[in-house]
């Protein structure tokens, strides 16, 4: 096997449910080291003492496996293989190549002794008849790019490089682990994301939906990459881009944002966008309108845009969003009368409270990102992230924490 970088976050959750009987889906975006996720898997069960006859790792996409594209040739294929004595591992790479897969995955857990992993690079690997099927006998492990804290394991650095540098390439070129290829090469690695994203489009969404608008989808990405960050609605971008001539009027004007919305579920469905709906804080429950959303990775944004240091406010809480997901949280936008928390985070037994701001260093500023944090009525964690190296750490018991610091500390 080629150099693989560990990413223990990842490989230390295939390992926990490791021979628990639930199927492993490792889901999101191409090329975001799923396949190396599942390589280094394969060599932990080796290590592990686990016999090479009883590890099968395939890659459906490969064009050895080209004529079992349907799910009873697929199951054929696997039962003269799979060894009729201990447990044997499955490892499928791209099952969503596989017609109807989740019947053939089915009959293995029940006809076998198997444990099995499978990863895809859309949504619709877990669309409602997989779910049906194999209800409460799955568990789906979301994969990212690359954290800053893995950013740092990935690349090497000169010694005299500071953490502020190491973050601002972290800011442009994202967390794509193919880039490190790269070294920092802006022209190359936009190419590179360019492939990347051209392929999510064209396969995971436009051949998926033969209606899709290619070019109105392209609209909708440009207009979500400007305005990450911003409370917006399928209707609200459905006007401007009416307006733009891009949607065509009709007497019914909902028909736009409704095209929008199916889109940006689309996009979601790739993985590409991530939408963040709104909670109120003192009612205690989600609002159904304006959302937020927020890309997959910020070199994306960067290759569609260029880069722009101007929307840094925007760029850092784009990033503490992800860290947020990686951390296990979910995360809701915060709503408390007419004032906004960027970020209401809860696990089952924990909730934390986020502001983020690029400087908290004018007065103005300040006032802003404490008020709303000083309103909650309960006891959970404030926190405010922003980039100023500070020593005043507390306001009132609301942390402020340099965002840098925040990245690296364990999840």
């Amino acid at each position: 096997m080629a150099e693989l970088i560990n990413r223990p976050a990842y490989l230390n959750q295939l390992i926990q449910h490791k021979d628990v009987d639930l199927v492993k889906i490792v889901t999101g975006i191409r090329r975001c080291g799923k396949s190396s996720l599942l390589d280094l898997f394969h060599r932990y069960l080796s290590d592990s003492g686990v016999a090479d006859s009883n590890i099968i790792h395939m890659n459906l996409e490969s064009l050895r496996y080209r004529d079992l594209s349907d799910y009873l040739a697929f199951y054929d294929y696997l039962s003269e293989r799979i060894p009729k004595s201990g447990k044997t591992y499955l490892i499928f790479d791209e099952l969503q190549a596989v017609e109807h897969w989740e019947k053939a995955i089915e009959s293995f857990r029940l006809d076998f002794d198997v444990d099995i992993y499978i990863t895809g690079s859309n949504a619709y690997l877990l669309s409602a008849e997989f779910s049906t099927l194999l209800s409460g006998r799955y568990v789906e492990i979301r994969m990212l790019p690359l954290s800053f804290r893995e950013f740092l394991d990935f690349y090497s650095f000169p010694t005299a490089v500071t953490a502020e540098e190491k973050f601002q390439r972290y800011l442009q070129f994202g967390g794509m682990p193919v880039l490190r290829e790269y070294q920092f090469n802006e022209v190359r690695s936009n190419q590179a994301l360019e492939g990347i994203y051209a392929t999510v489009v064209l396969r995971d969404i436009l051949q998926r939906s033969k209606q899709t608008d290619q070019t109105i989808l392209q609209k909708i990405v440009l207009f979500l990459c400007s305005n990450i960050g911003s409370i917006t609605s399928p209707n609200k971008i459905g006007n401007v881009l009416s307006r733009e001539g891009e949607i065509p009027d009709r007497t019914d004007n909902h028909v736009a944002g409704r095209t929008v919305d199916k889109y940006i579920s689309m996009l979601r469905s790739a993985f590409i966008f991530y939408s963040v709906g709104r909670y109120d804080v003192k009612g205690k429950q989600l609002l159904k309108t304006l959302g937020k959303n927020y890309i997959v990775d910020l070199g994306f944004r960067n290759m569609l845009l260029g880069y722009r240091d101007a929307d840094r406010g925007h760029i850092i809480e784009n990033i503490v969003f992800l860290e947020l997901l990686r951390r296990d949280y979910r995360v809701y936008i915060g709503k408390l009368g007419e004032r906004e928390i960027d970020f209401v985070a809860e696990k089952p037994n924990d909730k934390l409270y986020i502001q983020v701001t690029e400087s908290m260093l004018s007065p103005e500023t300040r006032e802003r990102e404490l008020k709303p944090l000083r309103m909650i009525p309960d006891n959970y964690e404030k926190i405010i992230l922003s980039m100023d190296r500070s020593y005043v750490t507390s306001y009132d018991g609301i942390k402020s924490l340099y965002l840098i610091d925040w990245l690296l500390q364990e999840g």
